[in-house]
């Protein structure tokens, strides 16, 4: 990356957003969000533009927290209801979807933002992370054999629930930490921190 035409003064724009955050020249004062040199720069330059794994743990531990509440309450409702596997799973899976953008939404409006443009940056931070977490999560559920006839109090189906959220975990946080080193999912957050 040629790094020349990157000094002050200098009126050429960069759409590069490794660029537009400080992340390429190493420089922490340009960096758009409150995290500056915490979360990029002396982290590296290679995949990622020097996002880290922490940042991208951290993210998906939030977007799981929505979630696993979400979807904890759709089964304990479609059950109580005496709902079939289907709705109750549709249920939680919309209520993961509610939940997980939710924790962003409120974050968000805190700071000061207006609901409308705090609902945009919320579907944009999680809807990739909550997707990617919920079809592993409930793929997984499907797969164990018993686990979706299984009731709330059966040992069965919380392995499979607590086993497929782990799975979920690690596979949604190498996603998380691609999208956020692209300023993409959970970076757009960062502005309003």
């Amino acid at each position: 990356m040629d790094h020349s035409s990157r000094h002050p003064g200098t009126a050429h724009h960069h759409p590069d957003p490794a660029a537009e955050h400080g992340h390429g020249n190493g420089n922490a004062h340009g960096h758009a969000h409150g995290h500056g040199a915490g979360h990029g720069a002396g982290h590296g330059h290679g995949p990622g533009h020097g996002t880290t794994w922490a940042t991208a743990m951290q993210a998906t531990l939030h977007c799981l927290t929505g979630c696993a509440i979400g979807e904890i309450l759709g089964m304990v409702v479609g059950t109580a209801l005496m709902w079939g596997n289907v709705p109750t799973m549709v249920l939680a899976i919309a209520l993961a979807f509610v939940f997980g953008y939710s924790f962003t939404l409120f974050a968000v409006v805190r700071a000061g933002v207006s609901m409308k443009a705090a609902l945009k940056v919320a579907l944009a931070a999680d809807t990739v992370s909550i997707a990617v977490m919920e079809l592993v999560d409930n793929g997984i559920i499907a797969l164990v054999p018993g686990a979706m006839d299984a009731h709330l109090s059966d040992g069965l189906f919380w392995y499979a629930l607590l086993g497929g959220f782990a799975v979920a975990f690690a596979i949604t946080t190498p996603v998380n930490k691609w999208m956020i080193g692209r300023g993409k999912g959970h970076a757009v957050v960062h502005a309003y921190h």
